[in-house]
């Protein structure tokens, strides 16, 4: 999560406007992050060979700041602390000073993200770490203010104090990080696993667990700040359909209209932000992240058909509207993030005065949208690390729905007025460097989308998006993909999860149109993630291939965050390949990481929620559809749709064409040449071209009620 400190943070009076005619070695990075301090006085060096021969040839310590580039605290500290030229001093003259984009390099930042949680009880951004010149960290926190506040050490402090102790007590400090290393590669090594842990009986205590943690008033989990966690609410919707829980469906449907009621939601321009500041979704903390917006969308779509509620339609129509208007690249890719801030201020592109509202609608519009929003004079936000807030301003969320058909419409009309005048105003930065796990990750909430709701432009979006990404992140002669691509070039990271959120996306592409390249790419990207990823010995796949060389530690996930673990989309992706193409390695690999997981599973399931929904799956008895037909034949698109209507996340769907099994193929010689076939588990329903009968055929079955006993 980010950084969540809510205390007023005066600027120093160190405070210098950056020198634009001064630049560091950052001005050569592609990351929008690292470039946002091209003109700081630190002497920035990128992670790489160059900062670590200089810690070690001049024996410094390290200095490692992590952040990304729409976080509302790194840029609290930038303005405190790297534009603050006594704070720059001693930086340059005792450390070497390193800056890492999170979002580029994941894997470093989960490192020193468990260091720094284990050591002070709590984590965010920026991460500032302290490590000896071979990497191993020795002292670290998140947000510092420039100088001593509340309570808090100022980073001045805090640098004078390190500096002090590496050159009288350096022994100490080495010893004391080498143990630390060793901890956290005790801590990276998962508790063996024993086969006979796996079982239905995970499904019941996790769901319990949420319904303990739930908030009835507001819906979601837990107290302020309040997060969505829609692998939660996904894996909650599941479980209460496969198991007939009406209680558990309910609180995840009441949860997805409060938080689309509040400011979470963006009221006139769709999409969602990262978190709530309070237990009410009102405040948001106001930057919208590419990953945020597509595992919502998924979860609103999910939504949709579990309920037939169509104001979960109109929910996920504005998100895409929102991704492919202002988040889309032109030639397909999607862009990573939006800032919190513009004009120096967390929120003000999103917020109302009184009068500027006045100021744009005509008088009973105003009064409507005033009532609506419950827009007051006093406002209801304020940004309390400004040292010069700004007054009277209002996040719109919903506050009254007892409107009239003619107010409906007045309503309508009021928001697209003020999205038009808000247009005008000067945007949040936007990220827009492509990541391809984000895009992997939304290819597959566009896919879907596509399937539910049925509209072309969906289609033509997921399908420019994979030819991007095919384009320029994925090297087929050497079946490499890569993490991030920007400005015209790709970096050289390989990661876990950009292999597993494109075969998924891939994958859920094809299921959406059965065209056979989309499968034939999911294969190819597979094959590769098993060749460089996955642990054939114990299970499980390492979030980095064996030629990584400038981590100290490798890891394997151990839970699902703010966007799921890699391994746990591989799983589904691999279960799924498996059961299209009858390959007994997906299979074997997919069930082996399962075990590998077997006690995280049984003794914390919510660490993984995504992993815990597949495993559902894989014990029940899941469909796996198989429709006839040319791909593109309006028959085929018309048994697709029916498919797609029923909410059933337990499923597979194939056609005829490409590198499906053999049985499948054979269906299309011996049955109708435009049919759906429901199997559960070996048996077959007889196929049918009935769209009733197949939206009855792909419903649940009735499931006894898990009991304690079981």
């Amino acid at each position: 999560m980010a950084s969540t400190n809510n205390h007023k943070s005066p600027a120093s009076k160190k405070d210098e406007p950056k020198d634009h005619s001064r630049v560091n070695r950052l001005a050569l990075e592609k990351s929008p992050y690292l470039l946002q301090h091209k003109h700081n006085p630190v002497d920035w060096y990128p992670w790489g060979v160059e900062a670590f021969q200089k810690a070690q040839t001049e024996n410094m310590p390290i200095f490692l700041s992590i952040g990304y580039s729409t976080c509302h605290w790194c840029h609290v500290m930038e303005r405190e602390s790297f534009e603050n030229a006594e704070i720059a001093r001693l930086l340059n003259a005792h450390f070497v000073s390193i800056k890492v984009d999170r979002e580029e390099r994941p894997d470093l930042d989960e490192i020193y993200m468990d260091f720094v949680q284990a050591s002070t009880g709590h984590g965010g951004w920026p991460m500032s770490v302290f490590l000896t010149p071979d990497r191993k960290p020795f002292f670290g926190g998140a947000y510092f203010p420039a100088e001593n506040l509340h309570g808090q050490p100022g980073f001045r402090h805090v640098l004078t104090e390190i500096h002090n102790f590496w050159t009288r007590r350096q022994q100490e400090v080495l010893q004391s990080a080498e143990e630390i290393s060793r901890q956290l590669r005790r801590m990276a090594e998962p508790e063996p696993s024993d086969r006979v842990l796996l079982s239905p009986s995970i499904l019941k205590p996790a769901a319990a667990q949420l319904k303990t943690a739930y908030d009835p008033r507001y819906g979601g989990f837990g107290r302020a700040p309040k997060f969505p966690q829609p692998g939660l609410l996904q894996f909650l919707l599941s479980y209460g359909a496969l198991y007939h829980d009406q209680e558990a469906i309910d609180m995840v449907l009441t949860t997805c209209d409060r938080m689309a009621e509040g400011g979470l939601y963006d009221q006139l321009g769709g999409g969602f932000s990262r978190y709530s500041i309070d237990e009410q979704w009102q405040t948001p903390h106001f930057e919208k992240m590419l990953y945020d917006n597509a595992l919502l969308l998924q979860l609103y779509l999910d939504a949709f058909q579990a309920s037939g509620k169509a104001a979960y339609a109109k929910i996920a129509r504005s998100m895409v509207e929102y991704v492919l208007r202002d988040m889309t690249h032109e030639a397909g890719g999607f862009f990573s993030a939006e800032d919190a801030d513009s004009e120096g201020k967390e929120g003000r592109f999103y917020c109302w005065t009184e009068k500027e509202m006045a100021d744009v609608l005509p008088p009973q519009e105003f009064e409507l949208a005033k009532r609506y929003f419950d827009l007051t004079e006093a406002g209801n936000f304020v940004d309390h690390s400004d040292p010069n807030p700004l007054l009277g301003l209002n996040v719109l969320h919903v506050a009254d729905h007892r409107l009239s058909e003619k107010e409906q419409a007045d309503l309508e009309s009021a928001k697209k007025r003020l999205f038009e005048s808000r247009s005008r105003r000067i945007r949040p930065h936007r990220d827009d460097k492509i990541l391809t796990s984000w895009n992997g990750l939304m290819l597959s909430a566009m896919a879907q989308a596509y399937a539910v709701l049925g509209d072309e432009s969906y289609r033509t979006a997921a399908e420019r998006n994979l030819a991007f990404l095919k384009t320029h992140v994925w090297d087929a002669a050497s079946r490499t993909l890569y993490h991030r691509w920007r400005d015209g070039q790709r970096d050289q990271v390989q990661l876990l999860k950009s292999y597993a959120f494109l075969v998924q996306g891939a994958l859920d592409l094809y299921q959406a149109t059965l065209q056979p390249q989309h499968l034939d790419l999911a294969l190819e990207i597979a094959e590769a993630m098993l060749q460089r990823f996955y642990d054939s010995r114990a299970g499980g796949f390492w979030q980095t291939p064996e030629t990584t060389d400038d981590l100290i530690i490798r890891l394997k996930d151990r839970s699902d965050g703010a966007e799921p673990a890699g391994n746990s989309i591989a799983v589904k992706a691999l279960l799924k390949l498996a059961d299209i193409t009858h390959r007994p390695a997906y299979k074997e690999a997919a069930e082996k990481t399962l075990y590998f997981y077997a006690a995280s599973l049984q003794k914390q399931p919510l660490a993984l929620p995504y992993l815990l929904q597949t495993a559902g799956s894989w014990f029940g008895e899941h469909r796996r559809v198989i429709v006839t037909g040319k791909p593109d034949a309006p028959e085929t698109l018309r048994l697709l749709r029916a498919v797609h209507s029923v909410y059933q996340p337990f499923k597979t769907v194939l056609g005829m064409e490409g590198s499906v099994d053999n049985l499948a193929q054979s269906m299309q010689a011996k049955g109708p040449r435009y049919a759906a076939y429901v199997c559960v588990g070996t048996a077959c329903q007889p196929p049918t071209a009935d769209i009733p009968k197949l939206k009855e055929l792909m419903s649940f079955t009735p499931k006894p009620r898990l009991n304690t006993a079981q």
